[in-house]
């Protein structure tokens, strides 16, 4: 599917829009960042990958922080892994915990789109880690996952171009996100803060 690729999309922004809208203008936009424990944790999980060292494993060679693009997306990124086993590709995308909503297999997805582009071979389906079960999701990359990773990248595109910053969602993943004192989620929601104020505080009757 063409898109207009006028402005390259990173691949790790997938990861942050399907969590949070605001969170990937923050951080893709912004260029806001800090951490917390679950972004050490990773780094700490991400370790071994990033060094860049190749070798055999499990009959597999393993190429480990492998950048990758597309022309055709407008995309581009690192793969943490690339799995070639008797000339199958496959991309391996490491997760420090669990499985939370559809965000990796998108990512994962947007690894073999560019690896496509790349090697001119088809990637059929991917993995991706999870460090706290140990233990990896195989993806397949349907026709309905690739046109969903086009759509999200074109969202993406479309944040990047324009600069706006969505209303925050003040839900529960505010909380465990590492921009919650850049985000102020809680005056940063779109809400009638004065209404609010007067249902809740004063008249004690928030609906």
């Amino acid at each position: 599917m063409p898109v207009d690729a006028d402005i390259v999309v990173p691949i790790s922004a997938i990861e942050h829009y399907e969590y949070c809208t605001r969170q990937c203008a923050l951080i893709h936009v912004d260029g806001v960042w800090t951490d917390n424990r679950h972004t050490v944790r990773g780094q700490h999980e991400h370790r071994r990958v990033d060094s860049g060292v190749h070798r055999k494993e499990r009959g597999a060679l393993v190429l480990r922080a492998i950048p990758l693009w597309s022309e055709v997306l407008g995309l581009s990124g690192r793969a943490d892994a690339v799995e070639i086993v008797d000339g199958a590709v496959r991309p391996v995308e490491y997760k420090a915990g669990t499985r939370h909503g559809k965000a990796a297999d998108l990512q994962v997805c947007a690894q073999a789109l560019c690896l496509e582009e790349m090697l001119g071979v088809k990637v059929p389906f991917g993995y991706v880690w999870y460090a706290s079960p140990r233990r990896r999701s195989r993806v397949n990359f349907t026709e309905t996952i690739r046109l969903e990773v086009v759509a999200v990248i074109e969202s993406i595109r479309g944040q990047l171009r324009s600069g706006a910053l969505p209303m925050a969602p003040n839900d529960v993943r505010c909380q465990e996100c590492q921009l919650l004192h850049h985000c102020l989620p809680e005056i940063s929601d779109g809400r009638d803060r004065v209404t609010s104020f007067m249902q809740r505080d004063v008249f004690g009757c928030a609906t």
